[in-house]
């Protein structure tokens, strides 16, 4: 790479990316499974992760049979992570040092996520309502990941070109979804390997990424 622009928006996806929830998923998969005489294991959670609450809700049923009926699992799964986000959740290694970087160079934010609204406004409350520009969640989409409209939507919200933005992610259907929209992406896996591909780059943490690695990006893409 030759030369660094500074990207026109940086989109951040939440759970797994932003915050450490994958393992509060587990936990409240793992105790709603249990609760229905199934058992669950950590590659049902990975199966699960970047994916929709519609996807989650019905593998839970493939696992424990049809004993539960799927609102009744929706409003477990919606209420146990509430409670546990309202508790408190750190934020992966190097995203506070990121994200100010980003504030003070003037770089828009949004924080994109498949995530309910309600999982998005706790973990908004914890990390500062005025840390993103734009937010998009599920109910703000018709589709959400790994189809483009969620990137497509901030990027129209931001008033920004995706093909002059950079995604930050942390699961498969995130990265796909960040490619399709026409974005650079940077993927730091959780807890799901992601391979490489020819339109995105894989670090191991965001300790790895910084403004000029971004721009290093943006200048790629042209």
């Amino acid at each position: 790479m030759t030369g660094t622009r500074t990207p026109d928006a940086v989109f951040f996806d939440m759970d797994g990316l932003l915050v450490d929830t994958e393992p509060l998923w587990y936990e409240v998969e793992r105790s709603i499974v249990t609760d229905l005489g199934g058992d669950w294991s950590q590659a049902d959670s990975a199966l699960l992760v970047g994916g929709s609450l519609d996807r989650t809700i019905a593998h839970i049923l493939s696992v424990t049979g049809p004993v539960a009926e799927p609102s009744w699992v929706e409003d477990r799964l919606l209420g146990g992570m509430t409670e546990r986000l309202r508790a408190g959740v750190p934020l992966q290694p190097g995203a506070k040092r990121l994200i100010g970087e980003l504030t003070d160079a003037g770089v828009p934010l949004a924080l994109v996520t498949s995530s309910q609204r309600q999982h998005m406004d706790a973990v908004l409350a914890m990390v500062g309502p005025g840390t993103f520009d734009a937010t998009v969640c599920a109910a703000d989409v018709t589709q959400v990941k790994p189809h483009p409209e969620p990137y497509l939507t901030a990027s129209a919200r931001l008033g920004v070109d995706p093909a002059h933005c950079v995604v930050l992610e942390d699961s498969l259907n995130g990265t796909l979804a960040g490619e399709a929209a026409g974005c650079a992406v940077v993927t730091v896996p959780s807890i799901a390997p992601v391979p490489d591909g020819p339109r995105r780059t894989v670090v191991a943490s965001l300790t790895d990424v910084d403004l000029r690695f971004l721009g290093e990006l943006r200048a790629a893409a042209g």
